[in-house]
């Protein structure tokens, strides 16, 4: 096991006076896994300078600066998950009380030994690069930050946010706050569009009256049996995606066609039987969808979830453009009315005592695809140049996928980090691969 040595560790408060305030949170922002999202940002060791301009490289002392200044806007990052009142609703206590900054040292780790292109997300890249608590239970912190050097002289920033407080919009808009403050960005230019805090926009209606079926929220759905698994990421090539894309209708979009693939190498390296039905769960981003549009820098969960249930049969012998369209129906579906939908459903089944799914741990049958295609996660700039490479430091259950960049630069491809269970994995890739 690889060793981290901790150098330092210190609460970072805002820099100015925030408001002190309980942070009411949305039926979206509950329904969410009650844990902290732990990402790794890897960069390489600056190449020399003659003027020794690079001596500073991720100086924790001006990261804790920029920190403390970004937290001002987003000040909910720095107060505590608490509750409204003995046992009552969550909210986010905004107390000022700081985020946790920690500074560490792996002496015997080389950056490239472990995020080159055998990366893969565990439980031990977590445990050495991002801070942990045991429990995303109140009184718990909302973000943490680990600053790693290695011997290679390359960083590793480790970051762990509580999901409540954001989805991944919410998350990059804030790290690219952080960034430009540290390259010595004023604060109106690095971050030109305000966070918005307020997620009353997203209250059920009175009385709540859902008018779709929501099998995705239902406590019953994410109650599959643990099982093991690896996580491996599968790269993409321009070549592949073109070919993807050309087997579905035109217009298509990246993540359609790729989850569409997936979808379909899943099921035949599980083995799934033809008359079966299977399920794809799909995350839509809201912020455009509602009526009202919300603010594009809503900082909260503005994620649907939905499913396409399907035979598997029709899966494995329908063209791959079949697949891609139903993906692409159930994406369209979420608007405003299914939305508002979704919320009240959430409010009744609160109201009933019963919890939405919050687990990962889908049935054997089943696949849920995040795409972070569009995101900004390479926009990571503290003033030492982009990272070589963000991906999440663990993933959390079988048949979870990530569809990401490859890189900076959007010409290296895209990526797919998928879980499954060992016994799948050759089988997986043969077909992935179309071997």
């Amino acid at each position: 096991m690889m060793k981290v040595e901790v150098v330092e560790s210190t609460l970072v408060a805002p820099s100015e006076e925030t408001p002190r305030r309980a942070l009411w949170l949305s039926n979206l922002d509950l329904a969410v896994p009650k844990t902290h999202t732990p990402l790794v940002y890897y960069y390489p060791a600056p190449a020399p300078t003659p003027d020794g301009e690079n001596l500073d490289f991720f100086s924790p002392e001006r990261l804790k600066a920029a920190l403390a200044r970004a937290l001002v806007l987003f000040y909910p990052l720095a107060g505590r998950l608490g509750r409204e009142g003995e046992g009552g609703r969550l909210q986010i206590d905004c107390n000022g009380e700081g985020a946790l900054f920690v500074v560490a040292r792996a002496p015997d780790v080389a950056g490239e030994d472990l995020f080159g292109s055998g990366y893969e997300p565990s439980p031990e890249i977590r445990r050495m690069f991002v801070p942990f608590v045991p429990s995303g239970d109140p009184p718990c912190l909302m973000a943490m930050f680990q600053v790693t050097f290695l011997k290679c002289g390359g960083v590793v920033l480790g970051t762990g946010i509580h999901h409540v407080t954001m989805d991944g919009m919410g998350a990059f808009h804030f790290i690219q706050t952080w960034t430009g403050l540290a390259r010595g960005l004023a604060l109106s230019d690095a971050c030109p569009s305000l966070p918005f805090h307020d997620r009353t926009l997203l209250r059920a209606r009175s009385p709540p009256h859902p008018e779709f079926d929501h099998p995705v929220y239902s406590p019953a759905y994410l109650n599959g049996a643990p099982r093991p698994f690896v996580t491996r990421v599968y790269s993409i090539s321009p070549k592949l995606l073109t070919d993807l894309k050309s087997r579905c209708a035109p217009g298509v979009s990246t993540y359609g066609a790729v989850t569409a693939h997936l979808w379909r190498s899943m099921c035949v390296a599980r083995g799934l039987a033809p008359g079966s039905d299977t399920r794809l769960r799909v995350p839509a981003n809201i912020r455009h969808r509602l009526r009202p549009q919300l603010p594009r820098q809503f900082f909260g969960n503005a994620i649907v979830r939905d499913l396409v249930s399907v035979k598997v049969g029709d899966v494995l012998s329908q063209p791959l453009g079949y697949v891609a369209d139903m993906i692409r129906k159930a994406v369209d579906h979420v608007d405003d009315a299914y939305t508002r939908s979704v919320i009240d459903y959430l409010e009744v089944e609160s109201e009933k005592g019963s919890q939405a799914a919050r687990g990962q741990l889908m049935p054997e049958s089943d696949l849920w695809v995040v795409s972070w295609l569009g995101m900004p996660m390479y926009d990571a700039d503290f003033g030492w140049g982009a990272p070589r490479f963000v991906a999440p430091a663990q993933m959390f259950g079988s048949g979870t996928a990530y569809v990401t960049q490859r890189g900076a630069d959007r010409d290296d491809g895209i990526a797919v980090l998928f879980a499954l269970e060992p016994e799948y994995l050759q089988c997986f890739q043969d077909v992935f691969y179309g071997e």
